[in-house]
Parts: structure tokens; sequence; C-alpha cells
């Protein structure tokens, strides 16, 4: 007789705590822009870093799987801010 896997409405997802650990990987990109990029726009990037974990942590319970797109979006978006301000603002490490 198979064993049929019953689950839970309490089941938890471990996609909320991969999407968090991308989350505190990207904070370490963030925070060490500043070998690169001046105060102001390391500022900048860490504001938006901040909104980003803020959707996060809002999308915890109801949208999990979600919250893996959040740090792609914060790797795409620190890269492409990095390599436009050394085109067009002169940033150099």
């Amino acid at each position: 007789m198979a064993r049929r896997r019953i689950q839970s409405r309490n089941a938890i997802s471990p996609w909320p705590f991969v999407g968090m650990a991308g989350m505190a990987a990207t904070l370490f990109l963030y925070a060490v822009s500043g070998l690169v990029a001046p105060w102001w726009g390391v500022a900048l990037l860490l504001v938006f870093w901040l909104v980003l974990f803020v959707i996060a942590c809002r999308w915890w319970t109801p949208h999990p799987r979600r919250m893996l797109a959040l740090p792609v979006i914060a790797v795409v978006v620190w890269f492409g801010t990095l390599t436009a301000g050394g085109i067009w603002l002169g940033w150099t490490a």
C-alpha cells in the first residue's frame, strides 16, 4: 500500500529563505560599491536595496516564489549602475 504524502496548510516554503539569502548577498555588493562609486552613488544604491528589502519582507508569506526575482533584480541594477557610472560619469577604482 502506497503512503500518500499529506501536505499541511502550514507547510513552510523554502523560497522566502532563499530569496532573503540572495538579498543578504547583494547587500555586500552594494556596500563595497564605494570602491568604485562616489558616496552619493553608494547612498542611492543602498536606498534602492532597502526598497527591495522592504518588498521582500512584504512578500514573505503571500508571494514566496516572487522573492527569488528580487536578488536577481538587485544584481542587474547594481551591475548596470556601476557600468553606466564607469562609462558616463568616469567612476573608476
